[in-house]
């Protein structure tokens, strides 16, 4: 699934491409891809929509239109938006979005688990009033993860998967924030010293920013706007490399299962007390 970093990527170039332009028309192939309004409605309502802004909360791309509502897309596991026809052998197009300058925004998505939706001022603010703090935002200091931490019985790395603790960390970005921590993925959230949440804060940080510089991380399926892979799977040091060398001590990377996620470490730089 594309985590903060892919979702954040592909926001930036949106942004530039798709801020004062209008939708034309909309055509859904996938009836299920949109959420909450019938197929025909939700092209009717799409109909020259001016795009105002494109952001980002958590793990979701937000495109707030002229009338009011906000257009949410949830990628999810496959979910791509593509801007003007990928290549043919796509067949996996579940939404297209045609624009006034003659260009496309596709959705496509293999496995069919994104979803779009058409929400009202009200109905956004609903639907991420429990959604834990940005970590990149202003909110997000160290004060505010360790009150996100506090009395939590459970391993950091569960706690990280969370998206009520914090906003748009997944497997990956969890597993490279723990060992740039130098923290176990399974010490308890409310063991941790104030200067273990700062190092964690610090970290979490550091490897979305690194995340996003790179255009996201590539394993599978994942392109940005122009259909093209992110390179940040040459800038992890941990995620996937099971049995290789620790970069900082040499120690072999482990792989243990954690809330049924592979979660990769290194035993020595990040030891349980």
């Amino acid at each position: 699934m594309p985590e903060l970093p892919e979702v954040e990527y592909v926001a930036r170039q949106l942004r530039k491409e798709l801020v004062g332009h209008r939708i034309r028309a909309t055509v859904v192939s996938w009836p299920r891809s949109v959420s909450g309004l019938d197929p025909a409605e939700f092209a009717t309502r799409m109909r020259d929509r001016l795009v105002d802004s494109v952001d980002r909360r958590g793990k979701y791309l937000l495109f707030a239109l002229d009338d009011g509502n906000t257009l949410v897309v949830h990628r999810r596991m496959s979910g791509n938006l593509v801007l003007s026809p990928p290549a043919a052998a796509d067949g996996y197009i579940r939404v297209a979005f045609a624009l006034d300058d003659g260009r496309q925004l596709l959705y496509s998505d293999p496995r069919k688990f994104g979803r779009l939706a058409l929400l009202e001022p009200g109905k956004l603010a609903a639907r991420f009033a429990a959604l834990g703090p940005e970590p990149l935002g202003d909110e997000f200091t160290p004060a505010v993860l360790g009150e996100q931490l506090a009395g939590r019985r459970r391993g950091l790395k569960m706690l990280l998967l969370d998206q009520l603790v914090v906003a748009g960390l997944g497997n990956i970005y969890a597993d490279e924030a723990l060992y740039r921590a130098r923290l176990h993925p399974l010490r308890h959230g409310s063991d941790l010293t104030l200067e273990e949440v700062a190092a964690l804060h610090a970290a979490i940080q550091g490897v979305l920013r690194t995340g996003i510089q790179h255009g996201g991380t590539t394993f599978g399926r994942h392109r940005d706007a122009y259909d093209e892979a992110g390179t940040n799977l040459d800038h992890l040091m941990v995620y996937r490399k099971t049995g290789l060398s620790c970069p900082h001590c040499g120690t072999p990377i482990q792989r243990i299962v954690v809330a049924q996620r592979g979660t990769h470490f290194c035993p020595s730089c990040q030891q349980l007390p």
